[in-house]
This record gives structure tokens, C-alpha cells and sequence, in this order.
């Protein structure tokens, strides 16, 4: 079964919600390609460009070009372009920062998304919603102890808290913003922002080339691209309409927990209490979390989302 044939399936909430959970790990993911990447010479701007490059090209066919389905697309480009800008301070951070604290800085983007949901969609703010977002910052107050890092990584992770502002954004813009696009569309269409957005940045860090330099480049862009960016996003994209904004923001914060282990097995990071009891936190607002919630404001904190 190709992947063009993924956006017919038909999700229950469980399953989409299970579908993000396994999208979210892949893109855990992420730092293993990412260092390989950094050690080789390749900038933060590079690797985002080529991360995206390698699915963009693949769905390229995809783009929606429709007159109808314009406002979306470039909406939903947008969207991609911010986050593909956003991404290099976040890229930057799992190169400077221990990956566990570069990862709970991301997953602070639930609060994000739960924010955008209440501004731009109407999505109320259930007890259920503030008890996600307020444990998924929990588990990132938790494990960013700045008495254990240093002034540089610290600074490091100021740049990259744009990235989870950026991605609660996107997420808000797949579930609820895009119209008439299809999954693939939005896909696509996200892809092609972020790629327009960083490639005057790679050319620049790359003195005028984007192109990489050796087949084991080749070998680590194709890997991280699929892995990491054309078949999980596209299911990302497709079990996010299902479940909405807050619940997808949630269940994608399965990435801290992967991160950890990645952190743990390929870079030898302490894993400690701590750690698991942040993983605990970020588990527990998943099952929490209000799958659709798309009533008016003005039913208040204590209207219910089923």
C-alpha cells in the first residue's frame, strides 16, 4: 500500500490519538540525525532545509493549485514557513544543550496550541485543557534545573522556545484552518513553506550550496527524511483532524519521553527520577486531554468536550 493511500483511512479518536503517540516518537528521533549532521559541518538551517527537502519533493505532485483551495494553501505554507524559520534555534539547542532539556523546552508547545485553539478556532478551555498544558509545564519546569546548565546552554534554549510557539501554531492551522485541503495538501503544503522559508539561510550558510558533499550525507537525509518527516507527518496530519488541536498537541508529547531514551542509549545522558517522572506527566496529560472541543467561549472554563 503506497502512502498516497494513507488519507483514506478511516481513525476513531483512540486510534488517532495512538497514531500521534507513534507519529511523536519518530520525530524523538530527530537529534540522532541531527548531531550525525552537525558533526559532518552541516549548519542548523541546512539540516531543517534538508529534513523538509527530501518529503516536499516527494509530495511536490500533491500541491494544491486549485483556486478555491489558495487561501488554505498559502495559509498552511505560512504556517510551515514560521516553524521551518523557528527550527533552527531548536536545531541549534540539540547541538549545544543535553537533549532531555532541549526536548522539554519543545514539548512546552501543547500550551501553545491550546492558546492558538482558544484565539483563532473558539475552542474553549475545558478543566481538561488546562490540566494538559499545565502538565506537560510541569514536566518541563521539572528537568530545566538552571542549576545544572551552564550560561551557554541556557542560552541556547532561550533560542529555541520560537520552535514550540511556532509548532502549537502549525498545529492549530492542520486541524482546524485548512479548508478544503486534503491531507496530502496540507502536507505538502506545509513542507513548501518551511523549505521557501529556510533556503535563503542554508544557501547562506552553505556559501551559495545546499547540495550535500558525500554519500553517507546522502544516506543520513534520506534515512531522517523518511523517518522522520514524509510518512509521519502525513499521518500526523491525517489523525490530527480527528482528534483536534489539544489532544494532538498531547499525544505528540510523546516525542519527550523518545527523546530521553535517544538521549540515554546513543548519548550516554543520565536518565534519572526526574526524567520518569516527567515522562509520567507528559503520559498522563494524553489521557487527559479533550479529543474535539469546539464550543464558544463564552460557556467558560466549566463547559465539557467530549
Amino acid at each position: 500500500m503506497s502512502i498516497f493511500s494513507l488519507q483514506r483511512f478511516k481513525l476513531t479518536p483512540v486510534s488517532a490519538t495512538l497514531v500521534i503517540v507513534a507519529c511523536a516518537v519518530c520525530f524523538g528521533l530527530v537529534p540522532v540525525f541531527v548531531r550525525e549532521l552537525q558533526s559532518l559541518g552541516n549548519g542548523p538551517a541546512t539540516i531543517a532545509l534538508y529534513r523538509y527537502g527530501f518529503s516536499a519533493l516527494v509530495l511536490l505532485p500533491f500541491l494544491p493549485l486549485e483556486k478555491h483551495k489558495r487561501g488554505g494553501a498559502l495559509l498552511v505554507a505560512g504556517a510551515g514557513a514560521v516553524l521551518g524559520l523557528s527550527l533552527i534555534g531548536y536545531l541549534d539547542a540539540i547541538g549545544n544543550a543535553p537533549v532531555a532539556a532541549a526536548g522539554v523546552v519543545y514539548m512546552s508547545y501543547p500550551v501553545f496550541a491550546a492558546l492558538f485553539a482558544w484565539v483563532m478556532l473558539r475552542q474553549v478551555f475545558t478543566w481538561r485543557s488546562l490540566a494538559a498544558a499545565g502538565l506537560v509545564l510541569g514536566a518541563a519546569a521539572l528537568l530545566l534545573d538552571p542549576s545544572t546548565l551552564s550560561p551557554e546552554v541556557l542560552i541556547a534554549l532561550v533560542w529555541a522556545i520560537p520552535a514550540p510557539i511556532a509548532f502549537g501554531f502549525l498545529v492549530v492551522v492542520l486541524s482546524g484552518m485548512a479548508g478544503e485541503l486534503n491531507s496530502l495538501e496540507r502536507t505538502v503544503c506545509g513542507l513548501t513553506g518551511s523549505i521557501v522559508g529556510l533556503l535563503p539561510l542554508a544557501i547562506q550558510e552553505g556559501q551559495g550550496s545546499v547540495l550535500p558533499a558525500t554519500t553517507q550525507e546522502w544516506g543520513l537525509i534520506i534515512t531522517m527524511g523518511l523517518a522522520t518527516a514524509l510518512i509521519p507527518q502525513v499521518l500526523f496530519t491525517i489523525a490530527c483532524q480527528k482528534v483536534g488541536p489539544v489532544r494532538t498537541a498531547a499525544a505528540g508529547s510523546c516525542e519527550l519521553p523518545t527523546m530521553f531514551i535517544v538521549g540515554w542509549m546513543v548519548f550516554g545522558e543520565a536518565v534519572g527520577y526526574r526524567e520518569i517522572f516527567s515522562a509520567l506527566l507528559v503520559l498522563s496529560a494524553i489521557l487527559i486531554a479533550p479529543a474535539i472541543g469546539a464550543k464558544p467561549r463564552a460557556q467558560g472554563l466549566e463547559a465539557s468536550v467530549a
